[in-house]
C-alpha cells in the first residue's frame, strides 16, 4: 500500500526549474536515480518547450510515429504519419490502403471549414423575443466578431452567420447563441471564444438577461470530412468476405454496445493522425462521438453497402476540427516534421486525408472481424510487446515473440519461460 513520505501541497511547484520538479516528484514518490535520469531525457521535444507547451512539467511521453503506406487519395499519393502505441493501428490501415489501391484509392471532400461559439443567456421572461431581438442584430454581431480578429478576416475567413435557439432545461429556459466563424485553416478554438467574449455583454444589453458560458462546441457539424472508397470484392476474398463486413456494420449501426467499439477502432486510425500533427484528439474524438449519437441512437460512423457490380463501398463522414496553424502544430518539433511529411496544403486537405485514414482502419476492422477474429494480427503484433515486458532484447523479442504465437498463447508468464529457455541455450 502506498505510503506518503510527503505532503501533495508542494509550495511553488509550478514556479521551480523541470530538474527540481523531478527532484521533488522523486523524493515523493521514492523515484531512484535512474528514473529521474529517464524523466529528465526529453528525447526529441527540448524541456523548455515541453514546460511551455502545459503546466508543471516533469518529462515527456514519448509515442512511436509510424508511417501508413499505399494511401491513394484524390489521385495522389501520400504518406501518413500516425502516433500511437497500440499494435496493428498502423499496419491495418497500409493493409486497407494496399487492397484499394488498384481501385483507385480514397475519394475525399468537405462540407467547410466553420466553427460554431455558443453563448448561453439565462435570466429572460421572454425567451422568444430575446431570440429575435439577438437576430436584429446580425450586422453588428458581424462587425463586433471580425474585429476581433482582423488577420482571419484578411485570410478569407470570419463571421459567416448567426443562429438563435430557444433551448428548454431543468433549469428553465435559456436562449442559445451560435456564432458561426470559418476559420480557414486554424482549428478555431481561440478564434471563436474570443468572439464570443465579445458578443455576451452585447446580447445581455439587447435582452436584459445575463450570459452566462462563451465557449466554442466541439460538434463542429459544419465542418464534416468526408472519404469513400470501394473495394472490389476479388480483392478482398471474396462475396462471402464481403458479406460478413456488411452484417458487422448492421451489428454495429443498430447496437450501441458494439457502436462504441467500432467507432473506436475508426478513431485509432483518425486519432494518430491529428496526435502527429499536433492537433487536438480530445475535440476530435468527443465531436466524432456526439456526431455518431446526433439522431437520437448512438451508431457507426461509416456506412457499408454492396455496389451494383457486387462491390464493397464504404463512407465516413465525420467532424474534424483540426488545423495547420496555432498551438502544438506550429511549435511542436515533430508534429512540423509530420505535416512536411505529409505535405498538406491546407486545414481541408489534412481533414480529408484523416477520413480516409479512419475509412480504412474501419475496414481492417470489420474484414478482421468477419474472417479470421480480431485477435489473429491483432496478438501476433501484440506479442511483441509482452516480450519486451519479459525483458527480451535485440533478437531476442523476435524469438519470444514467435514462440507465443506458435503456442497460441500471448501471456507474460509464458513470455518468461520462452525467455529463459532461449537464454538457456
Amino acid at each position: 500500500m502506498k505510503t506518503n513520505i510527503r505532503s501533495s501541497r508542494i509550495g511553488g511547484f509550478h514556479k521551480l526549474a523541470v530538474d527540481q520538479r523531478v527532484k521533488a516528484v522523486a523524493e515523493f514518490a521514492g523515484l531512484s536515480l535512474d528514473e529521474q535520469a529517464h524523466l529528465l531525457n526529453t528525447g526529441n521535444l527540448p524541456s523548455d518547450m515541453a514546460d511551455h507547451l502545459i503546466e508543471n512539467v516533469v518529462g515527456t511521453m514519448n509515442i512511436p510515429l509510424g508511417i501508413a503506406t499505399n494511401m491513394r487519395i484524390d489521385g495522389l499519393d501520400w504518406l501518413v504519419p500516425m502516433a500511437s502505441e497500440e499494435s496493428s493501428v498502423v499496419a491495418a490501415v497500409c493493409n486497407a490502403a494496399r487492397q484499394c489501391y488498384d481501385n483507385g484509392g480514397f475519394v475525399t471532400s468537405m462540407s467547410g471549414t466553420l466553427m460554431i461559439a455558443q453563448i448561453q443567456l439565462v435570466g429572460v421572461r421572454d425567451p422568444e423575443h430575446a431570440r429575435i431581438r439577438i437576430l436584429e442584430r446580425k450586422a453588428e454581431v458581424e462587425n463586433l466578431c471580425n474585429e476581433c480578429d482582423p488577420i482571419l478576416v484578411n485570410l478569407g475567413g470570419g463571421f459567416r452567420d448567426l443562429e438563435v435557439r430557444v433551448l428548454k432545461t431543468q433549469s428553465g429556459p435559456m436562449v442559445i447563441t451560435h456564432l458561426i466563424v470559418d476559420t480557414r485553416d486554424a482549428m478555431g478554438a481561440n478564434a471563436v471564444n474570443t468572439m464570443a467574449e465579445a458578443i455576451a455583454p452585447r446580447i445581455s444589453e439587447w435582452t436584459g438577461g445575463q450570459t452566462n458560458l462563451r465557449i466554442l462546441s466541439n460538434l463542429a457539424d459544419r465542418r464534416l470530412a468526408r472519404a469513400r472508397c470501394i473495394w472490389r470484392t476479388q480483392d478482398i476474398g471474396g462475396e462471402s468476405v464481403r458479406d460478413g463486413m456488411i452484417s458487422a456494420y448492421h451489428f454495429a449501426d443498430a447496437d450501441p454496445y458494439r457502436a462504441a467499439t467500432h467507432n473506436k477502432g475508426i478513431m485509432n486510425g483518425i486519432s494518430a493522425v491529428v496526435l502527429a500533427t499536433g492537433n487536438d484528439t480530445r475535440a476530435v474524438e468527443a465531436g466524432a462521438h456526439a456526431y455518431a449519437a446526433r439522431k437520437g441512437h448512438y451508431g457507426s460512423l461509416t456506412r457499408w453497402e454492396v455496389t451494383a457490380e457486387g462491390d464493397l463501398a464504404g463512407s465516413l463522414e465525420v467532424p474534424m476540427a483540426v488545423g495547420l496553424v496555432g498551438g502544438a502544430t506550429k511549435l511542436h518539433p515533430t508534429a512540423r516534421i509530420a505535416l512536411k511529411i505529409l505535405g498538406v496544403a491546407s486545414a481541408e486537405q489534412l481533414a480529408r486525408v484523416i477520413a480516409a485514414v479512419g475509412l480504412a482502419q474501419n475496414f481492417s476492422a470489420l474484414k478482421a472481424l468477419a474472417t479470421t477474429g480480431i485477435q489473429k494480427g491483432h496478438m501476433a503484433l501484440h506479442a511483441q510487446n509482452i516480450a519486451m515486458m519479459a525483458g527480451a532484447v535485440g533478437e531476442e523479442i523476435d524469438h519470444v515473440a514467435q514462440a507465443l504465437i506458435q503456442a497460441g498463447k500471448v501471456r507474460l508468464d509464458l513470455a518468461e519461460k520462452a525467455l529463459n529457455d532461449l537464454r538457456s541455450r
